[in-house]
Order: structure tokens, then C-alpha cells, then sequence
């Protein structure tokens, strides 16, 4: 659900807005959206594509630390005995 957000900007910085958003084909709520999205994309990517170094970076010492396995589930009895409505 997209929600509304207000904003205030230079005259000078909406009418240049006004003018590439016109050129993209869009309208300036558009342009400026679009603008937004991509920058919380990038962030998230960046984020992301660091996690994975770091893991990749530390995963031998991560897995002498804690083993391959740490949360490998219910042992065999527990679940059996477990009411069907058990949270």
C-alpha cells in the first residue's frame, strides 16, 4: 500500500525536477519515487553484497564457533509427544 508523503523543495530544484521527470515520461510524484526506490535498492544491495563477504570472509571461524547444525530442530521423542495445537 503506497502511502503519501509531502515534500519541499527549491523553486529552482522543482522546476529542474519538473523538467527531467517530463523528459523520462513521468510525472514529478513519479520521478521523485523512482528516485527514492533506487537509492533504498542500492543501500540494500551494498548491504547485502557486505554480508556475504563478511560470511564468506569468517565462515571457517563461524563454523568451528558454533558447528554446522546449531538449531537442528525437535529431537524425535519431543515431537511426538507435542500437542497438535502447541504453539
Amino acid at each position: 500500500m503506497a502511502k503519501q508523503t509531502n515534500i519541499r523543495l527549491d523553486e529552482a530544484v522543482k522546476a529542474a525536477a519538473e523538467d527531467r521527470a517530463k523528459r523520462r515520461g513521468l510525472s514529478l510524484q513519479g520521478y521523485v519515487a523512482d528516485l527514492i526506490e533506487a537509492d533504498v535498492n542500492q543501500s540494500r544491495a551494498a548491504f547485502m553484497a557486505g554480508a556475504a563477504a563478511f560470511i564468506a570472509a569468517y565462515a571457517e571461524e563461524c563454523e568451528a564457533e558454533v558447528g554446522e547444525d546449531r538449531y537442528p530442530g525437535p529431537s524425535e521423542g519431543l515431537a511426538e509427544s507435542a500437542p497438535r495445537d502447541a504453539a
